[in-house]
């Protein structure tokens, strides 16, 4: 929409504790609309700042009628946009406006009918009735007994009288049940009606005008004269960053790749082919395997592996930026959810891991950063990096993490330890790409585990090393469920590197979702 800046057609979410905060965000930003997360602690000030055309608060594990209960103040319903409570944002809207929550008969949890009794607004394009319920997912104790004034029930439940409310004048809204996930097959049609009939909000958020407003925005940070150094490690991320900063301010921009020791197997030789041969963008390849591996010499704790990689890439970067004179700028892949799972909320998770892009940084460093995708999520970078016109061997690449091997190497990093997790991890990713479903997974990856287990070869005892095989399917990596791999194939990644990876007698596959897992074992 010409003359629509993207940032001010968006949505606000608080984010009271639920696991599913970062889907809410999803949906919205499927939708075209841009959106942000933040805690619910944030003052008020701050989200008057934000300009919000609709604001949502999330669910959350606690109860409104307990002592230390996460709120905001009743204020926040006085700014002059639409509001949609979700399960607990719904009971907190009660609570703040003179209703009565209560301690439900019958907890819900899992699946239940919903009957809608009112086809405005938030249910338009819905049919009312006993006879055309429509399936949500529920997870509360507690239930609304009374809404407040000026507040009208508009869904129930056999268990929630009210399962859903509104009130059409103050546009406040507010249902029971979970509208982003799968299991409430109509939700997504629910939140189009708060996000497009409620708030008359623009679909603006594509990938084209993301990167015409993020091309703007690193030639008005960098200047016109400004040289910048890209952290590039070949993945999705550091990849689209390089592009996009190319494009912006063309060979002012250098990239710096460090091979610290911890790569996968021919992973130096083919981003130097990839980025000097196809992009033709200036490359500098750093040989820095010993230095690294020195660092980590005797460390097995994974938050100080991440803290000693971020701060000896930053250092070797601002080496780099001294030689070609006159460098202020660093680029970076961080993306959204790095930003969200580094950061601790009292609303939202709490600090599962540090991020290399983020939390690994040095507090102090005399380059500044340039991250033109913090805002995105995974799969929005993955269309960014199409609508640039890299190939999909780059943008359709399973994500890597920054610190590379060094944390799939679990305990101490040697080069013995790595030796072995380098062969078994591209046995691994040979067997899937042959068996055509590379595409389909999200992540793949191998884990060296601290432990030796007993085994039997050529009757013989044997006494070595266990290798972890994990395969997930994801949207963004903020929640992730186990691939069911055939058994088959299975068999033919353990036997291969059982047989071909010297130092191995054992191979476990990882059927652990996340939450409550993470993805990567550190």
């Amino acid at each position: 929409m010409p003359g629509v800046d993207i940032h001010d057609e968006k949505v606000l979410i608080l984010d009271f504790g639920s696991q599913y905060t970062q889907l809410i965000a999803r949906r919205i930003r499927e939708q075209k609309v841009y959106c942000e997360i933040l805690p619910c602690t944030v003052p008020l000030d701050r989200i008057r700042e934000f300009g919000a055309k609709g604001i949502i608060l999330s669910g959350g594990p606690s109860s409104v009628m307990d002592d230390d209960a996460p709120t905001v103040s009743a204020e926040l319903f006085e700014l002059g946009v639409p509001f949609l409570g979700i399960c607990y944002g719904m009971q907190l809207i009660t609570h703040l406006l003179g209703g009565t929550v209560g301690r439900a008969e019958k907890r819900e949890y899992g699946h239940a009918m919903l009957t809608i009794d009112s086809n405005a607004d938030l249910f338009r394009g819905f049919e009312t009735g006993e006879a055309n319920q429509t399936k949500v997912w529920m997870s509360h104790g507690d239930r609304i007994e009374s809404a407040p004034e000026d507040f009208v029930p508009i869904a129930h439940t056999d268990n929630s009288p009210i399962a859903a409310m509104s009130s059409r004048e103050s546009r406040i809204f507010a249902v029971q049940f979970h509208p982003e996930v799968v299991h409430t097959p109509r939700g997504t049609h629910i939140l189009e009606n708060f996000l497009f009939s409620i708030c008359r909000l623009s679909p603006v958020w594509t990938a084209k005008s993301y990167i015409e407003m993020a091309i703007e925005q690193i030639r008005e940070k960098v200047g016109g004269e400004g040289k910048v150094l890209c952290a590039l490690s070949g993945g999705v991320d550091s990849s689209v960053v390089a592009v996009l900063v190319h494009r912006a301010i063309g060979d002012r921009l250098t990239c710096v790749f460090v091979d610290n020791g911890l790569l996968r197997k021919g992973e130096r030789k083919r981003v130097k082919t990839v980025f000097s041969d196809y992009f033709h963008i200036p490359l500098i390849v750093l040989d820095s395997g010993p230095e690294f591996l020195e660092k980590l010499k005797g460390v097995e704790d994974p938050e100080k592996k991440r803290i000693i990689i971020g701060n000896e890439f930053i250092r070797l970067f601002e080496i780099e930026a001294k030689k070609l004179g006159d460098v202020k700028f660093l680029a970076q892949g961080t993306l959204y959810p790095d930003v969200i799972e580094s950061v601790s909320f009292k609303g939202p998770s709490a600090t599962i891991k540090t991020h290399h892009n983020v939390g690994g940084l040095p507090e102090k460093m005399d380059l500044e950063l340039v991250e033109p995708l913090r805002e995105l999520f995974k799969d929005e970078v993955r269309e960014v990096g199409r609508e640039l016109g890299i190939p999909n061997e780059i943008v359709g690449r399973h994500p890597f993490p920054g610190p590379g091997l060094g944390i799939r190497v679990i305990g101490e990093v040697t080069e013995e330890r790595l030796a072995v997790l380098r062969e078994a991890d591209a046995i691994v990713r040979e067997e899937i790409r042959a068996s055509g479903l590379y595409d389909t997974i999200w992540q793949l990856l191998a884990v060296l585990l601290p432990i030796k287990t007993v085994g039997v070869m050529g009757d013989e005892r044997t006494y070595e090393n266990a290798i972890a095989v994990r395969a997930v399917h994801s949207m963004d990596g903020m929640t992730a469920d186990w691939v069911h791999l055939p058994y088959e194939l299975l068999n033919r990644i353990s036997n291969r590197i059982i047989n071909e990876v010297k130092g191995v007698n054992r191979v476990v596959y990882d059927i652990s979702s996340k939450p409550p897992a993470t993805i990567e074992w550190e």
